[in-house]
């Protein structure tokens, strides 16, 4: 369900039942997970908006024409709005996910309308510089069709990027796949807009606008200085290829050292610890350390409020014994985050006699969904005995507390509590006409009671249990002496009729793939790698020696991070195949198709080496960043070397030198306009940080931006250099056997003609 809905309704149905809760005061707030996504989605359109006004203004630098910047500007919320459409009719919500997908989105949305609307104008402008007959209709529409193949190539090679994510399988597909999906209805939506609405708004505002009389002087700037230095480039490649082949050499250095992890932390200010005792610890026990800790935690300042349970229901989501507390708390909104959070973990440490930890609601339930508990780092034991199972997994606790990184490490409760075994006699039993199961059902009934109806009272349920008094069961003697019903109508004492002894017996039994398990836990200190100390912990772990039937395998984040990003690399294969295949069609030529592909790396160095500045981690976020930065860089190669074969096809530049400069030139503009556009609009989940909302997003946009200042760089200065050495128009090896034949010929006519 809506969770935001959901909880608007639950709070206005407490204040509607107020007036009968006269001395009771309901505490919404322990725990709201509402709150966190308002919050989120609050952080999320504040950047959208920032962003959107971001790239209004770059539009305004560079086509300085409010006519021109306006039909580009068009395309963005006519894109989110097609896209909320598609979403809205499809059954979807505005997530965070949904909401972040359709950020990232923003600055890429005008990139079509940039490229169509800037050649339109291009066009016009150099018609009416040559004084040319011809309609503005006429020439819109060519100068359309012109880019209409690049554009629609170049936004299928974005799409076709999003393949992987949407191949994601588990919980990393169910966090990704809304975001992708936003992002490529948003894309796609934006390429229908440049191709229907922006040459129309063409026609509409620029006929008769005397657009030929105002130039962009910063565009002007720039291709001076852009012309002049590439000239310099071109004749002697061989710096830019040596400075290429260092930002690779320096991106190969820095990815091993890279950190890694499933999903940062996220920003939530509710709160649950647990506090797991010993089995068989008393309620009243129990009862006393959770005061005690509710005390301690709120005296802390910027902690609102707490709320805790003790033990569960038999029929609740998640049934646990007496010795298992779960305790919320939840942070003011106006309190220091890491401050107060520190102080609240000092609280819990104070504990130690107990399993705790504290814990954000989602990271919890992702740790969950994982592994089944709480985890971040789980290594699961499988055997057949109980005790060499405990005295394995008590060596593997070892193995991990000596781990630099590791904290909290424990192995679950499977321990041996006292048990009542009540073995019937069956020659005294049926000597008294007494079946066996008769005499285990009765004492079941005496020490553990059993339900024998229910009773409506005041419109509640209440459950009818047969019961001993305390008294008849607070030892093994008061047992022996309880009295069962033969059929005859005597009274006869269970110590006549079964053997009582206390033994010792599993408080729980857990089986996975026919084998008994136990589980050893831990979770990573703060500021430290998942990546690091969960490969120090595989090391490790392989150095234990385990008895014939038993092994251990890793389980937590750390596995399904890097089952996810071996996913990630196998549908990435997938997705270049598709890329190439794009850039075939374009081009129509592989060699340049396999030029431009072989160019994407150097793009993707720029995500590497801007995540290694921002923090050192690569989460899947960043991963998923990867992709984008790969169809952006593949989009703009596409955009260069198309106009370089237009020049020479269609215009009948010449091959060479001057074609270069010329084309690189033309496409400088757009070039710069559609990164700076996706960069800037970026630009604020980058500077705001870790906000909640931004978790995800934040390190996926520093990815993207460290990836487009390369991307950017590599299409304006290094290939044009390729394409001037390799792009030259080669004929099919057909048509150089024909050449070939036809020089023989010729070379053998004149000894036939003298014969």
């Amino acid at each position: 369900g809506n969770t935001l809905e959901v909880t608007r309704g639950v709070e206005e149905a407490l204040r509607a039942m107020a007036p009968g809760l006269t001395g009771i005061r309901v505490d919404t707030e322990i725990f709201r997970p509402a709150t966190l996504i308002e919050k989120s989605v609050d952080n999320l359109s504040r950047a959208m908006v920032v962003g959107f006004i971001l790239v209004v203004l770059i539009l305004i630098l560079f086509l300085f024409e409010w006519r021109v910047a306006l039909i580009s500007v068009v395309t963005i919320p006519l894109s989110l709005v097609a896209a909320g459409l598609v979403l809205y009719w499809a059954g979807a919500t505005i997530n965070t996910m949904v909401l972040a997908g359709l950020v990232i989105a923003l600055g890429v949305l005008v990139d079509d309308a940039i490229i169509d609307i800037e050649n339109i104008v291009r066009r016009i402008r150099q018609h009416r510089r040559q004084g040319s007959t011809a309609s503005t209709a006429s020439i819109i529409l060519d100068a359309s069709l012109e880019v209409r193949g690049p554009i629609v190539q170049a936004t299928m090679i974005i799409l076709v990027t999003t393949v992987p994510i949407f191949l994601l399988g588990g919980l990393t597909g169910a966090f990704f796949r809304p975001m992708a999906l936003a992002y490529g209805l948003a894309i796609l939506a934006s390429l229908l807009v440049a191709l229907t609405v922006i040459p129309a708004l063409a026609l509409m505002l620029l006929a008769k606008a005397p657009i030929e009389r105002r130039h962009s002087p910063v565009v002007g700037w720039l291709q001076r200085g852009y012309t002049a230095l590439l000239a310099r480039i071109t004749p002697r490649p061989l710096l830019a290829y040596g400075t290429v082949a260092l930002v690779m050499a320096s991106g190969v250095f820095v990815v091993p050292r890279l950190g890694q992890s499933l999903f940062p932390a996220f920003k939530e200010r509710d709160f649950l610890m647990h506090f797991v005792a010993q089995p068989g610890t008393s309620r009243e026990e129990m009862v006393r350390i959770t005061t005690q800790a509710s005390k301690e935690l709120r005296a802390i300042p910027g902690v609102r409020n707490f709320g805790a349970h003790i033990g569960q229901g038999t029929l609740a989501d998640e049934v646990v014994g007496m010795n298992f507390a779960e305790n919320w708390i939840s942070i003011d909104p106006s309190a220091d985050y890491d401050k107060t959070l520190a102080a609240v973990q000092r609280v819990v440490d104070g504990y130690p006699g107990l399993q705790r930890d504290v814990q954000t609601y989602l990271k919890e339930r992702t740790k969950e969904v994982l592994t089944g508990t709480g985890e971040a780092i789980v290594v699961r034991i499988y055997g057949n005995d109980f005790d060499t199972l405990r005295q394995q997994a008590e060596e593997v606790r070892e193995l991990l507390s000596a781990t630099d990184g590791i904290v909290e490490e424990h192995v679950s409760l499977q321990t041996n509590i006292p048990q009542l075994e009540i073995e019937v006699d069956l020659a005294k039993a049926s000597a008294y006409g007494i079946k066996p199961g008769e005499v285990r059902r009765t004492a079941a009934m005496f020490v553990a009671s059993e339900e024998a109806g229910d009773i409506w009272r005041d419109g509640k349920n209440y459950e009818i249990h047969v019961w001993s008094v305390p008294e008849a069961r607070n030892s093994i003697e008061s047992v022996r002496e309880l009295l069962i019903d033969a059929p005859d109508g005597r009274k006869v004492r269970l110590g006549d009729l079964a053997n009582l002894k206390m033994t010792p017996t599993p408080n729980i039994v857990n089986r996975e793939n026919n084998s008994r398990r136990i589980d050893v836990g831990a979770n990573v200190a703060e500021g430290k790698d998942l990546g690091a100390v969960a490969g120090e912990v595989k090391r490790r772990l392989q150095q234990v020696s385990f008895p014939r039937g038993y092994h251990a395998e890793m389980l937590g984040e750390f596995q399904e991070a890097q089952s996810a990003q071996r996913r990630l690399l196998l549908y990435s294969g997938i997705a270049l195949v598709g890329i190439l295949l794009l850039l075939v069609t374009a081009f129509n030529s592989w060699r340049l198709a396999f030029l431009v592909l072989l160019t994407l790396p150097m793009a993707l160095v720029g995500g590497v080496l801007a995540a290694y500045l921002g923090g050192g981690v690569l989460s899947l976020g960043s991963l998923v960043g990867f992709f984008t930065v790969l169809g952006i860089a593949a989009r703009n190669g596409i955009l260069m070397v198309n106009h370089f074969q237009h020049l020479e096809r269609a215009e009948g530049e010449t091959f060479g030198r001057d074609l270069v400069l010329r084309g690189a030139r033309e496409r400088l503009s757009p070039i710069l306009m559609t990164s700076l556009a996706t960069g800037l609009a970026l630009v604020p989940l980058v500077v705001a940080g870790s906000l909640p909302g931004h978790e995800i997003e934040h390190p996926m946009a520093v990815v993207i931006l460290g990836g487009l200042v390369t991307s950017t760089l590599l299409n304006l200065f290094v290939l044009p250099s390729l394409y001037l050495r390799f792009g030259e128009h080669r004929r099919t090896s057909r048509g150089w056997v024909q050449r070939a034949f036809s020089r023989a010929t010729v070379r053998s006519r004149p000894q036939v003609e003298s014969g």
